[in-house]
């Protein structure tokens, strides 16, 4: 199952501080354990490592990521399409046409049962992008990219 299939991610993670390590690989659980059969897409570029999940292998119907960059106090849990999902609370930032996120500085900060609902709709809305469901694949881990310029975590 590719919840256990981490290495690249640890890998990638190394050059930040062990509380941004803890608080990204708790948030992948936290979408793990709530979407087992989707996959989550890694993304190790040269200014941020993101992974998300998706039905498939397309970053087009990814419905959520999560985001460390270059200033590692800022971990973003974003919606790929977030302009599309309500936000009743008001609590995702973001004013472009797509991307909503919030920044999450530790667990105990973090509105699980608000996002639980935000996630349930961003799937829905995800799965409806998917025109050809044989594109849908079931709970991998692939590494999409891996930037050869590396960033240093400041």
């Amino acid at each position: 199952m590719a919840k256990k299939d981490k290495k690249d991610l640890v890998k990638f993670l190394k050059p930040f501080p062990p509380a941004v390590k803890h608080i990204a690989l708790w948030l992948r659980e936290f979408i793990w354990d709530l979407y087992p059969n989707c996959n989550e897409l890694i993304y190790d570029n040269y200014n941020a490592l993101a992974f998300g999940w998706s039905p498939t292998d397309r970053v087009g119907h990814t419905f959520c990521s999560i985001a460390v960059g270059r200033t590692t106090k800022n971990i973003h849990f974003g919606f790929y399409w977030g302009s599309q999902i309500a936000d009743p609370d008001k609590i995702l930032l973001g004013k472009g046409n797509q991307y909503r996120y919030i920044l999450v500085k530790n667990r105990e900060e973090f509105p699980a049962t608000y996002i639980k609902k935000l996630l349930k709709e961003a799937y829905a809305n995800s799965l409806a992008k998917v025109k050809d469901k044989k594109q849908l694949l079931k709970g991998m881990t692939i590494t999409k990219s891996v930037s050869a310029l590396k960033r240093k975590a400041t």
